[in-house]
């Protein structure tokens, strides 16, 4: 049976609590930069169907975005969403130099 507390839960979900499979493809995406499904199948060695599925699961909580591939439009190109912050502006994950190492 459906609760409103299952909601709930499913709101916050981030990338820690999501199946490893879905955890692979976002580290392949992480590196290897936009890529089609049949790509992220090659790199991942995941079957297409589990590849399908982790895509979904990024995609419900907003961490993969879906394109069209204009190489062939049969197909679709996914990326990593950009990181946002609490204030809505994007967030700079560029390292931050120590202090005593600024010249």
């Amino acid at each position: 049976m459906f609760s409103i507390r299952n909601m709930a839960e499913t709101d916050g979900e981030e990338i820690e609590d999501l199946p490893p499979s879905a955890k692979l493809v976002f580290k392949v995406l992480e590196y290897d930069g936009p890529l089609t499904q049949k790509q992220i199948v090659q790199e991942s060695m995941l079957s297409a169907r589990t590849v399908r599925y982790a895509l979904e699961r990024l995609e419900e909580i907003g961490r993969v975005d879906e394109d069209i591939y204009f190489a062939d439009a049969r197909q679709s190109l996914y990326r990593l969403e950009e990181p946002v912050a609490a204030d809505g502006s994007g967030v700079d994950e560029s390292p931050k130099k120590d202090a005593c190492c600024v010249e």
